[in-house]
């Protein structure tokens, strides 16, 4: 007879979305086992870029100190050039100047520049260390789902099989993803642009950065190809072909790239990979989620479009799964995963077609799309669904963080505070339980009895006695919040409701907003 285990939570995928999302959901408490069929982490580095919002989201783990942090104005720039050692043409922004507002302060962290073969062990250390049991070399080999939950037949290293039972199950496993495949999910987008080649190699380059440069279009005769840094010594040169060459051509086209050859070079590895953007009609299917390159494939871009993306969906899904299972909500929160999710999936796809570094490639789809500041595809992305009140359709998908000044459905604002006599973002406060902000104290009052009633965990902060702004006016700005206001702020760290004066009965308000936003059992 088969063995059987169980658990709450399946992850199948042991990159960084799968990884990400065990390690959110073990910080939860959620008891989740993750399965990857390979051994360990990818010899190919891949990503590079995360996000000061990726950032955020590991910070709040307990990951900051772990991850070096890139200076706080970095950009990734991109020059076209005839080599390094030869002609350097022009550099070509990601977003254009013209679009670019001020910088402002809209995050306590910066981005970090990490390769993926780095981050994934820190990642996977974390979550181990948080109680998530991580099995390598454990392939998925099917799956079936009812009203009750999911069995997935597996598979182990010394190829015995056994079942894993569990309450859902996420799919973090790829581009090709079986189990989307599996699932009859179809996909729609820009569809496959083409097929790339690479090669990993060392070499002691760091000259050529010293203008803060770190990416560059090759364009000479018979070499037209992308080559960038992962700033560890370790380059990699990509072809928009697909052509095999053994190591002899390998090198003669890196020193042409280069343009030296008295430099030692020391290649690593070579990788295919499939350029392409398709986005998954439904990023759920019964007890069963997509998440990463499983829901959407999106080309690397300066923007951090790809795994950036994949690990906000682990942790929007993270808080939704952890309420559910502890009976606090019902099912129907699950189904703000797609209804939130997606329509950000489809923002980055247009936003990258939209920009010169994929114009050439997108094929008319993006020829009426506005290039929107990069802050506001950060920070500013707006969440629709019903665990929002008073997002409506009139409002635009992205803004910058102070054009929306705490508008439900968008990220709640960093801003500097001092808590317990320590200076301390808001950021830090937040992206646990549910929050209420508010100075008065019957919002506090209120929120202690609805918590109560609900069985939710409600923690109030009262503005100048539990937090004390840095600067209050431009607190109260950046949340929208008058004296009498309230901000209720969900456990991911998005505003869910906002009251902007004190009602007659907080109580009954707060009771019903909460009791909606949250779909709560009671």
């Amino acid at each position: 007879m088969m063995k059987t285990d169980s658990t709450s939570v399946l992850v199948v995928g042991g990159g960084l979305v799968g990884l990400s999302a065990a390690m959110f959901l073990a910080w939860r408490g959620v008891p989740t086992v993750l399965v990857e069929r390979h051994p360990g982490s990818s010899p190919h580095p891949r990503a590079i870029g995360y996000t000061p919002r990726t950032l955020e989201l590991f910070r709040a783990v307990g990951l900051g100190p772990r991850i070096p942090q890139a200076p706080a104005d970095f950009r990734l720039r991109r020059s076209r050039v005839e080599s390094l050692a030869g002609k350097w043409f022009e550099e070509t922004p990601w977003t254009p100047e013209s679009r670019q507002e001020p910088r402002v302060e809209y995050s306590p962290c910066a981005g970090a520049a990490l390769s993926q073969d780095r981050l994934e062990p820190i990642l996977r250390e974390k979550a181990i260390a948080l109680g998530a049991d991580i099995r390598f070399e454990t392939e998925l080999i099917g799956f079936e789902q009812n009203a009750d939950g999911v069995v997935a037949s597996l598979r182990a290293r010394d190829g015995s099989e056994y079942a894993m039972r569990a309450a859902y199950l996420i799919a973090a496993d790829g581009h090709r993803s079986p189990i989307r495949e599996a699932l009859g999910i179809g996909r729609k987008g820009r569809g496959h642009i083409r097929t790339l080649r690479s090669v990993l190699f060392r070499a002691p380059l760091e000259e050529y950065l010293q203008k803060g440069i770190t990416q560059f279009n090759i364009d000479q005769p018979g070499l037209q190809a992308f080559l960038t840094t992962y700033g560890d010594g370790r380059w990699v040169l990509m072809f928009s072909d697909d052509e095999e060459r053994d190591e002899g051509t390998l090198r003669a086209m890196v020193s042409k790239a280069i343009g030296r050859t008295d430099l030692e070079l020391e290649l690593i590895t070579t990788g295919r990979w499939e350029l392409s953007a398709l986005i998954a009609d439904s990023f759920a299917s019964g007890r069963v989620f997509l998440a990463g390159d499983a829901a959407h494939t999106l080309p690397p871009t300066r923007g951090g479009y790809g795994a950036n993306t994949g690990i906000a969906d682990a942790h929007n899904l993270a808080w939704k799964l952890s309420s559910v299972l502890s009976g606090v909500s019902t099912p129907r929160l699950l189904d703000t995963y797609d209804a939130e999710r997606r329509p950000i999936a489809w923002l980055r796809h247009g936003q990258l077609f939209a920009r010169a570094d994929y114009a050439a490639d997108a094929a008319g789809s993006s020829k009426d799309v506005p290039i929107l500041d990069d802050d506001a595809v950060e920070f500013g992305q707006l969440y629709r669904s019903t665990a929002v009140l008073d997002a409506g359709d009139e409002l635009p998908p992205a803004l910058r963080p102070d054009q929306w000044a705490g508008q439900p459905g968008t990220r709640a604002p960093h801003a500097w505070v001092f808590k317990d006599d320590e200076r301390v973002s808001t950021l830090d406060l937040l992206q646990r339980a549910w929050v209420l902000l508010a100075q008065e104290e019957r919002w506090c009052l209120a929120a202690e009895q609805v918590g109560k009633q609900l069985g939710i965990d409600v923690q109030c902060l009262r503005i100048g006695v539990d937090v004390r702004p840095s600067d209050e006016k431009a607190f109260r700005t950046a949340f929208g919040l008058g004296t009498g206001g309230a901000s209720l702020i969900r456990p991911d760290g998005y505003v869910a409701w906002r009251a902007s004066e004190l009602p007659a009965d907080p109580l009954r308000l707060l009771g019903d907003a909460l009791r909606q936003v949250s779909c709560a059992t009671r």
